[in-house]
């Protein structure tokens, strides 16, 4: 009885998990990481020591909708890039990023490294675009068969969902984002 609590308990701070009719295994610890209004997710992790690499999934230059347009404070259909990584922690995928900017304010962005480079350096250094403020929510969310794929999880998995809208010095939002990682990978701290 006592043995069984104790179990339990390990599985309730997460250092254990179950899986019904098969036993009971040692959870990998989770990532503790500030939320992306403080610093980058790779700059972060890099500095936790960890192996980080990304790839581009896509950058290219569409017609935002029309309430994107209406966030930026641009005319309908405007052009933003939409830029999509994913990023692997010891080459196991661990979240999924995606990115609107308008196009106007960041001409030939798409030419540029956004793999190698962080995007929030490459806006700062490139378009003089500096976080002043930003608007963030947090939500748990279930993997769709598009995020399930790319993630190597199955569909319905428990995600971490951060959107970001990032306001410059002048007070206007530059980019809108979407970051989903990996609910048993990552742990969240907020700062206030």
């Amino acid at each position: 009885m006592t043995v069984r609590n104790v179990i339990t308990k390990l599985v309730q701070e997460g250092l254990l998990f179950r899986i019904p009719g098969k036993g009971t295994y040692v959870a990998q610890p989770k990532i503790i990481a500030k939320t992306l209004s403080y610093a980058g997710i790779r700059e972060q992790l890099e500095m936790m020591g960890y192996e980080v690499t990304t790839k581009l999934l896509e950058s290219v230059a569409k017609p935002g909708t029309k309430k994107m347009c209406e966030i930026f404070e641009i005319e309908p259909n405007s052009l933003l890039y939409t830029i999509r990584r994913i990023r692997y922690v010891k080459n196991e995928p661990f979240s999924l990023h995606t990115s609107y900017i308008p196009v106007e304010l960041a001409p030939g962005l798409d030419k540029l490294d956004l793999v190698n480079e962080q995007l929030c350096t490459i806006l700062s250094n490139e378009y003089g675009l500096i976080r002043e403020n930003t608007q963030e929510t947090l939500e748990s969310v279930a993997a769709n068969k598009e995020e399930a794929k790319l993630l190597d999880i199955p569909v319905n998995h428990p995600l971490l969902l951060l959107q970001d809208i990032i306001i410059g010095k002048n007070g206007k939002p530059f980019e809108i984002s979407s970051v989903v990682f990996r609910g048993e990978k990552i742990k969240l701290r907020l700062v206030f």
